[in-house]
């Protein structure tokens, strides 16, 4: 049975009704500046080391469920990776709060093959299809053409740490129907945000729940990171799985473990500031148990960003400091302005930049202390359904009153009409009135598909077996003669455009399927020269 703390009852009250915030709260105001590629949680424990509420999770675990996703732990990883589930990732954090979820599992049950059939994977927003090191594109997060994924299915008699993701729609007819309830499963909406700007200061304010008391409390901070890999924690000494399909996709990505920050918090009438340098332990490197290891010589100390540097040392002009917390109490009683002129500054197939006009907040003379910001498909978005829209993860680094706020919004789908809605709130949680728009993403450029063109987009991944056959005999038998090198070329020249039409119909998916499934019938069977 999924626990949850009276705590966190109340701060979910506090964000799905602006009414309910009180003008005098208590903000825990949360310092430091992270280094490249992270995942961080936060989260607040009392003094004798119960879980009270979690603070702020980045999108990946908080919202993407990269904790709780189909395939096995030790996947290979690369840029948006889909599958693989990252038990690792927070495992101090996710044995302490005391939730369990059911585990997400492939459709086919069989953890250890990034395969899976077309009719079970549906068109994916936000993930991209695996990749090879040396394919075009490795280094950055941006998906070439339609891909399709395999949701999932829960498992209850399998508990996990982890939720699963909240940031899709089922598909009927195609997903698993246990899908419409991911996002019900989910309790941290309210508290996942973007990834924090590396090499930036970031802090992260957090009105503590009315029924929470004043007095001792403990702040932890946990740090993962993919790839940080030293003498202890090697690529040698933890390997990719062999002897499983598609092993050649990504990179072994399980270097050192996550590394926790902690430091005592008194929360009172008065403000108070409390600091560290140094790290308090590490996780477990399989993400088995919740123990928190002391800090020992296999955890990377010198190097900043890495091990015990992913969080860097910032100075406040007195100190030094990797993590700092300031309890203070906050008297807010008035709701901030709304945003003016939001609108799409800059469309694109897959993602939009959106403007405003930064509100005021107390009557307009100072600045806000952050915004809300959700987005529905297809139909608009307002008071009514705000709170049940889905959330952007988005960093906007707020400006004063009267100044033009940009952000961006990524993993959209071409030729969709969006509408987004965005509300400043102040330190108490008193939020003001909604700013909404409306834009339509253009259609996807001809040609930006996969090379493997109208049979990925046909199958929906190019690792669909029926695709590595089709490859297979591509390379082991067209391109060993001249006029099958010729008709891969003429291929290539007209299958972008054909692919870019099939992927977004599915009765052209279909057909084509229909269309190639005696030629994958004819080459499943045929042996290939090395």
């Amino acid at each position: 049975m999924r626990l949850v703390s009276a705590a966190f009852l109340a701060a979910l009250a506090v964000g799905a009704n602006p009414a309910a915030a009180d003008p005098q709260c208590r903000v825990i105001d949360v310092d430091f500046q992270p280094s490249d590629k992270l995942q961080i949680v936060a989260w607040l424990e009392d003094a004798s080391g119960n879980y009270v509420d979690t603070l702020f999770i980045t999108d990946a675990v908080g919202r993407r469920g990269i904790g709780n996703r189909p395939g096995r732990y030790d996947f290979n990883s690369g840029p948006r990776w889909p599958y693989g589930r990252r038990t690792t990732t927070f495992p101090v954090w996710s044995h302490k709060h005391g939730m369990t979820f059911p585990t997400l599992q492939f459709r086919n049950r069989d953890d250890s093959n990034l395969s899976h059939p077309f009719n079970q994977s549906s068109s994916e927003a936000f993930f991209c299809r695996p990749l090879a090191p040396n394919e075009p594109g490795w280094d950055t997060a941006t998906c070439s053409s339609p891909i399709f994924t395999d949701k999932g299915a829960l498992d209850s008699t399998v508990p996990s740490r982890y939720p699963p993701r909240e940031d899709i729609a089922m598909v009927q007819g195609i997903d698993d129907p246990g899908v419409a309830s991911y996002d019900d499963l989910n309790p941290f909406d309210s508290v996942s945000q973007a990834t924090p700007a590396a090499d930036l200061p970031f802090t992260v304010s957090w009105p503590m729940p009315g029924a929470l008391p004043a007095g001792d409390y403990v702040l932890l901070v946990e740090v993962a990171k993919e790839f940080d890999h030293n003498a202890t924690y090697s690529v040698t000494a933890r390997p990719a799985p062999e002897g499983i399909p598609w092993s050649q996709y990504g990179l072994p990505y399980r270097g050192q473990p996550s590394v926790v920050y902690r430091l005592p918090v008194t929360v009172g009438s008065t403000t108070a500031t409390a600091s560290t340098m140094t790290y308090a332990g590490y996780g477990d490197p399989d993400g088995m148990d919740g123990n928190l290891r002391s800090p020992d010589l296999s955890i990377t100390s010198d190097v900043p960003g890495s091990g015990a540097g992913r969080l860097l040392v910032r100075t406040d002009g007195t100190a030094m400091f990797r993590l700092r917390a300031t309890a203070r109490p906050e008297d807010d009683s008035i709701a901030p302005g709304a945003a003016t002129e939001l609108a799409a500054a800059d469309t694109q197939p897959t993602t939009v930049t959106l403007s405003f006009v930064a509100p005021g907040d107390d009557g307009g003379a100072n600045p806000v202390a952050g915004y809300e910001v959700r987005y529905r498909a297809l139909e608009p978005i307002d008071d009514s359904n705000f709170a049940t829209s889905s959330p952007i993860s988005t960093s906007i680094e707020v400006d004063d009153p009267g100044q033009i706020q940009l952000f961006d919004v990524t993993g959209l789908l071409p030729e969709t009409t969006y509408y987004v809605a965005v509300r400043a709130y102040d330190e108490c949680r008193n939020y003001g009135p909604l700013a909404v728009t409306h834009f339509t993403t253009p259609e996807r450029p001809v040609g930006e598909v996969d090379a493997c063109f109208v049979a990925t987009a046909a199958y929906g991944t190019l690792l669909a077996n029926e695709v590595s056959h089709l490859r297979q005999f591509r390379d082991g038998v067209l391109r060993r003669s001249v006029l099958g090198e010729l008709f891969v070329e003429t291929y290539y020249t007209v299958g972008p455009a054909f692919s870019t039409v099939v992927a977004h119909s599915d009765p052209l998916r279909q057909a084509a399927r229909d269309g190639l499934a005696p030629l994958v019938s004819l080459v499943r069977g045929l042996k290939y020269e090395e």
